[in-house]
């Protein structure tokens, strides 16, 4: 779980913070216990705390008694700005290219040494689908992620590279292989993926590239059964779409 024990006087608002912090990706509902765990707090104190969140609708006491995160934090995080300009530029392009493949269709950013899917529009295909908007994933391992780590500074590579896991069967996690992979999509300006992240899902990805600097800002991508079957057609959908973006940013 996320989070960080609080010290010894410690200020209400930070308590509140790691309890808040809790709740990550993996642990979208958490037990009273598991949150005072979590924040380092005793279950009294996280009793009350929590309490306080729940009235303000910070927090959602589900019938089970587990908690999620409440209206109040979903909607201020739709206002940060990493949800904002990017994706209100973006969305009418993505739609486009759903549209025209009906394939599922990412929008994605780097955060860290993690990808951020910003936006996610469901394709009719029956293809296994392990994000969601909001959600982080490997990068080594996702079609958005290879375009964005192929762009990102040395020091985040080298850190991703330490640490390569394996996702299923398929996932690369040789560092000299990765390596070759990332050169040909700082070259080709593309990025697949077969199998390496789901069994039966492949992904095609492009990055977004901003005119004004030339930098890389997001990645665009697909999930599909089989790359060679839609691939060629998908990937021109994805690359008008990037540019379009790319202009208006």
């Amino acid at each position: 779980m996320a989070g960080h024990p609080s010290q010894p006087g410690t200020c209400v608002t930070s308590r509140l913070l790691d309890i808040l912090g809790a709740f990550d990706e993996r642990h979208r509902s958490l037990t009273l216990s598991e949150l005072a765990k979590s924040a380092g707090l005793p279950v009294s104190t996280a009793h009350r705390l929590v309490a306080k969140l729940v009235a303000g609708s910070a927090l959602q006491r589900c019938a089970d008694g587990r908690y999620v995160v409440g209206r109040l934090i979903w909607n201020a995080g739709l206002l940060a700005p990493v949800e904002g300009g990017l994706r209100q530029v973006a969305e009418p392009f993505l739609h486009d290219v759903y549209a025209a493949t009906l394939v599922t269709v990412h929008l994605a950013v780097r955060d860290g040494d993690e990808v951020l899917y910003l936006e996610r529009m469901m394709g009719r295909a029956s293809v296994p689908i392990v994000s969601t908007v909001g959600s982080r994933l490997p990068m080594h391992c996702t079609g958005v992620g290879k375009v964005l780590l192929a762009h990102a500074p040395p020091e985040v590579r080298e850190r991703v590279f330490a640490g390569l896991t394996r996702v299923t069967a398929h996932t690369v996690v040789q560092p000299s292989v990765l390596a070759a992979q990332l050169a040909r999509v700082r070259r080709d300006a593309v990025a697949t993926t077969m199998e390496e992240m789901s069994l039966g899902a492949s992904s095609l990805a492009v990055p977004v590239v901003r005119q004004s600097d030339d930098a890389v800002v997001a990645a665009i991508g697909a999930v599909i059964p089989d790359l060679k079957r839609s691939g060629p057609r998908l990937l021109g959908a994805l690359q008008v779409a990037a540019r379009g973006i790319g202009r208006l940013l």
